[in-house]
């Protein structure tokens, strides 16, 4: 919901205390797509964000994905990995879902959607287009890192009103830094207005449990 894909695919992680997967069901690119043009405004759940827009699924090299945030915290990158290598004893390939999936975790009765990382094209006021990352963070770092091209959601046509709440990072990947923890006053992104929350994506409106707690993979 808030632009971190660690919302969509953590569980609980309480000390060593860690939740496997037991189930996996897939659910084809049509279901994904009709479920994104359900997708309203947290603050104004009377809009639905991408219901006239262009939605599609296609493969992207990493380097023309703009990343919306300065850094990547290197536990969340290995609870990715760990996802993907759990998905991949389900027969899924986290990079390549052709649709979406609901995961089913030990002891939780509800599933959590995973998505592709969602992106979205944006024009900004120089008139530069920059395909940014509303989530997905951490799977596309980790697709950099293995080398992967990875496939996204592909949203054209966003109204001009409703950009996604941050800006892309000047300079790109080559000013995101991987850090353990961050510090007070770290700028973790650059809001575009004062009440950005109110360009929140509410993906739970569409898919359940998409921004649920945080936590670690087993392998």
């Amino acid at each position: 919901m808030f632009g971190n894909s660690l919302q969509l695919i953590a569980i609980i992680n309480e000390g060593e205390m860690t939740m496997k997967i037991l189930r996996v069901e897939k659910h084809g690119s049509v279901e994904l797509i009709e479920r994104l043009r359900r997708v309203s405004m947290l603050t104004n759940p009377e809009i639905f964000i991408y219901r006239e827009s262009l939605v599609s699924l296609e493969k992207i090299r990493t380097e023309f994905l703009s990343p919306p945030q300065s850094y990547i915290l290197s536990a969340e990158l290995q609870k990715v990995r760990n996802l993907r290598w759990q998905l991949k004893e389900f027969g899924v390939e986290l990079f390549s879902l052709d649709g979406y999936v609901s995961v089913y975790l030990e002891g939780y009765e509800e599933p959590v959607d995973v998505l592709p990382p969602v992106v979205e094209e944006s024009v900004e006021e120089d008139g530069s287009v920059h395909n940014i990352i509303c989530d997905g963070m951490h799977r596309v770092s980790l697709a950099r890192m293995e080398w992967v091209i990875p496939q996204v959601v592909f949203i054209r046509g966003i109204p001009r009103d409703k950009p996604y709440y941050a800006y892309p990072v000047p300079g790109g990947w080559s000013r995101v830094v991987t850090r353990e923890d961050l510090p007070e006053g770290f700028i973790k992104k650059w809001h575009r207005i004062k009440e950005y929350k109110t360009l929140y994506r509410d993906f739970n409106s569409a898919f359940t449990n998409v921004g649920g707690p945080r936590g670690r993979f087993v392998k």
